[in-house]
């Protein structure tokens, strides 16, 4: 790992002060939002955006970069989003920030996938593995560090706005000076989403529920926070503990998940994520009762995904991974722009427990569909290994974490 860090230091120092940033935007607009009195629905729309720029930039940035280069993507987009960070307190109003939400989230798709591009190919096999471990770690303590941050300032004023904006600014440096150069980079090929139904049905339907619950997460704990009537401290906090939670679990979990059906699992952990989710719904607990929900939903959320992720490729040869994935993220791409949305209209009805509803909802639908999927046919041979994925890894991460995990032995012929 000494060795990967010496060699990588500069992309994953650059990764650090992009994860910062946006981790800084997402709550900090929740909780200014609340300031500049922006309605539940009109923030949903907000944080739903965002979600719906990062689909789009999936889908186009690509092209951009087989057009010009890495190095003019990299550096138009990061320009573009340290720009977007200011603005947003130049002009507190939903439909402009909506607009701003939506650019930001194709930007940030755009440099995830240059930033992920070099990494990978940077990379030598035998050390791959560690170098895109310590990329999703990074991206973990990128989001916590930045609810750190978030206590520095007043959110009603420009500071907590220009930090991140200087932040991405620097993660220029790291990247673009590096000496390793720009990797050549190939489009994946496409599945058709009746194919890849078909191969995984609780994969496609999993992907979808959990696009919803993490988008909930991701664009909403802070706008749900500011609702309840939380401090700035503990909603950062909040938001630090669902992070953390998925931290702690992956590992674990995914170990777990090598040794038995993979869909066992994903039904246990969503069935303690909509009790957990429902429990503090009912109970109304304190603060440090919040906080406990807020890690064990993340500690479910993350692994979750990697696991859906696991499990369909578990049914593909290693050709039609890649593609897979692809399909996958664009499924749950779609279900986390909807969450937003149907989490505020909840919580404009309910108030800030349909937070709670809609999270134990889609658990509990996740639940029963993946336990009657283990009486529909018999468990895949694990031909492929869990591999630790992060909700907002670009399919470049994906692809490069999946030839990692491999098969620990000649896969077997599937039932």
């Amino acid at each position: 790992m000494l060795t990967v860090l010496r060699t990588t230091w500069p992309l994953l120092l650059g990764i650090l002060f992009l994860m910062v940033g946006n981790g800084m935007q997402g709550t900090l607009l929740g909780i200014r939002g609340a300031i500049e009195g922006i309605t539940t629905t009109e923030m949903s729309v907000v944080m739903s955006a965002y979600f719906g720029g990062f689909l789009l930039g999936s889908r186009l940035v690509p092209d951009m970069i087989q057009k010009v280069g890495h190095v003019r993507v990299f550096a138009a987009l990061a320009s573009m989003i340290s720009s977007v960070l200011i603005l947003y307190a130049a002009y507190p109003h939903w439909i402009f920030w909506a607009a701003m939400r939506l650019g930001i989230g194709f930007c940030f798709s755009g440099v995830y996938i240059t930033a992920e591009s070099w990494l990978n190919a940077g990379a030598r096999n035998e050390t791959r593995g560690q170098a895109l471990s310590a990329y999703m770690i990074v991206q973990m303590l990128g989001i916590i560090a930045a609810q750190v941050l978030m206590n520095i300032g007043d959110p009603a004023g420009y500071l907590l706005f220009v930090i991140p904006s200087v932040l991405v600014s620097l993660s220029f440096l790291p990247i673009l000076l590096s000496r390793q150069p720009a990797p050549q980079f190939a489009t994946i090929k496409r599945m058709s989403f009746a194919r890849l139904f078909q191969v995984s049905p609780l994969g496609c339907i999993g992907m979808f529920l959990m696009g919803g619950v993490f988008s909930a997460i991701f664009g909403m704990a802070s706008v749900w926070g500011s609702l309840r009537g939380l401090s700035v401290t503990e909603i950062s906090a909040f938001v630090a503990a669902i992070y953390i939670g998925g931290l702690v679990l992956q590992y674990p979990v995914g170990w777990f998940s090598d040794h038995n059906d993979r869909r066992m699992i994903v039904m246990v952990m969503s069935f303690i994520g909509l009790v957990v989710s429902f429990a503090t719904l009912y109970l109304q607990p304190g603060i440090w009762g919040l906080l406990t929900s807020a890690a064990i939903i993340g500690g479910v959320a993350n692994p979750v995904y990697s696991l859906l992720l696991a499990y369909t490729n578990d049914f593909l040869d290693d050709s039609d991974m890649a593609a897979a994935s692809a399909g996958l993220l664009f499924i749950n791409g779609i279900g986390a722009i909807t969450g937003p949305l149907i989490t505020g209209w909840l919580m404009s009805r309910l108030g800030s427990e349909g937070f709670w509803v809609y999270i134990g909802v889609l658990l509990t639908l996740l639940t029963l569909y993946a336990g009657w999927r283990r009486m529909r046919r018999p468990a895949p041979t694990m031909d492929q290994n869990f591999a630790v994925i992060a909700p907002s890894a670009t399919p470049i991460a994906i692809e490069a974490a999946l030839e990692n995990a491999g098969p620990d032995e000649p896969a077997k012929a599937t039932p």
